[in-house]
């Protein structure tokens, strides 16, 4: 494939459409997506590169081609491979850059905010109430109940607001600001999509994509099973070829959660099934009642991730299990980015 790049160098090409597969996160996004460590190893990634090549060794002069489904689902892991891996280290690690390139977006696309200084605080943390506490299993008795009788039915698309921290990195480090979004994304029955991203009330953007369609997860329809779900998320979280052989830890579903959810707005037997999985999981405590930053009651679950000095809390609908909210917090100071513990460092909260 590298053959010819010089050959096409000079040629005008047609636009790619291709590229609209990409979501506006990645739009957005200018951090690297690979975690450029001494140790990294690449081979997979050349992997997908290679299975996502459309033109043979030994074709002719190089030209555009349509992917084939094996090709694009390829690519697509490849887009995805470490995204979900390694989540908690490159938010905190490129949050400085990612801050820059948001602000960034921020005056380029909305002028009257370029002079506006980033004054947010960074959020508090939800508290649970004390009282009584729901268990996983019964949560999942609940919801499984509920799926029985009907609700609502799983559609593709999400609408997710999310609230994540900008931090500065060094000994002069200033206290991080909230960088707040809103963002919907709508399919239509021809397979186009519209993404429309908002934040602080004030529309950044709305694009509308091209008729796209994947089979790998989280694209792929997601199942209404507990171990179904436990193998796609277990994809999502670390795809390629061939598949990992063992399934992921409740750290590695919450880490994929996002992912799903920013996806596909889960159905009543889609709920149920991540209920049961997540019961059947372990490694998530009940912590009591709690309002959620949509004003939402929910039951919260609590996961610590010790290693790294976080606390996840999953907030789900007592009822249905409908995800609700996910909150990462720091359980300690960390000095090098003016972070306390007590610091929110993303909160996602899922609507239909």
């Amino acid at each position: 494939m590298t053959d010819h790049l010089d050959d096409r160098r000079d040629a005008p090409g047609p636009d790619d459409a291709r590229t609209h597969d990409l979501d506006l996160t990645h739009d957005l996004d200018l951090t690297p997506d690979l975690d450029l460590t001494p140790d990294l190893d690449l081979t997979p990634e050349l992997d997908l590169l290679r299975a996502a090549n459309p033109v043979s060794a030994t074709a002719g002069p190089w030209r555009d081609r349509p992917l084939n489904a094996v090709a694009e689902r390829g690519l697509n892991q490849l887009l995805h491979r470490t995204r979900a891996r390694r989540a908690r280290r490159r938010v905190v690690l490129w949050a400085e850059a990612a801050a820059v390139a948001f602000a960034a977006v921020l005056a380029l696309t909305v002028p009257d905010l370029a002079a506006a200084p980033a004054t947010a605080a960074v959020p508090g943390a939800l508290h649970p109430r004390d009282g009584a506490t729901l268990t996983l299993d019964r949560l999942a008795d609940r919801a499984e109940a509920a799926a029985r009788d009907g609700g609502p039915r799983l559609r593709k698309g999400s609408h997710v607001q999310t609230w994540s921290l900008a931090m500065d990195e060094g000994p002069d480090a200033k206290r991080p600001v909230t960088l707040p979004e809103e963002r919907e994304v709508r399919w239509h029955p021809d397979g186009s999509r519209t993404e429309r991203v908002e934040a602080d009330g004030k529309l950044l953007g709305e694009r509308v994509f091209p008729p796209s369609w994947s089979d790998a997860p989280p694209r792929s329809r997601p199942p209404g099973t507990a171990t179904a779900l436990r193998d796609y998320l277990t994809e999502v979280h670390d795809p390629g070829f061939p598949r990992r052989t063992t399934p992921a830890s409740t750290q590695e579903i919450l880490d994929a959660l996002p992912s799903l959810l920013d996806a596909w707005t889960l159905g009543a037997r889609e709920s149920a099934a991540l209920a049961r999985l997540l019961a059947d999981s372990g490694g998530l405590r009940p912590a009591g009642t709690v309002t959620d930053r949509l004003g939402r009651s929910g039951q919260a679950y609590v996961h610590d991730s010790r290693d790294e000095h976080l606390r996840y809390m999953l907030i789900l609908d007592p009822d249905s299990g409908e995800p609700l909210g996910l909150e990462a917090l720091f359980t300690k100071d960390q000095p090098r980015f003016a972070v306390e513990a007590g610091d929110v460092m993303s909160y996602s909260a899922w609507r239909r």
